[in-house]
């Protein structure tokens, strides 16, 4: 299953507004890539920005797949490539 930049986003913001007891609403994801850091997402949530790793992404991910689609992934399942976008993969 491919998930699109837009789903990577949905999955960080609802992990984050569970996380914070906030709304996804309340909260923004900018993702990024860098040559020598490799993926990362800015979070801003309640006035703040916060960095995201990788492995907090797929945290994120794995917890989306579970709750809007039903389906139990793990962490070396999911694969993040930089296409045109930013894009996850999951086995």
């Amino acid at each position: 299953m491919k998930l699109m930049e837009q789903d990577i986003i949905n999955a960080i913001c609802l992990n984050i507004a569970e996380r914070k007891q906030l709304q996804p609403t309340q909260v923004e994801v900018e993702l990024m890539w860098d040559e020598d850091l490799g993926f990362s997402a800015e979070v801003f949530a309640e006035g703040r920005s916060q960095i995201l790793i990788a492995a907090n992404m797929l945290e994120a991910i794995e917890r989306y797949m579970f709750t809007q689609h039903g389906m139990r992934v793990f962490r070396e399942q999911i694969r993040l490539e930089l296409e045109e976008e930013i894009v996850a993969y999951v086995a």
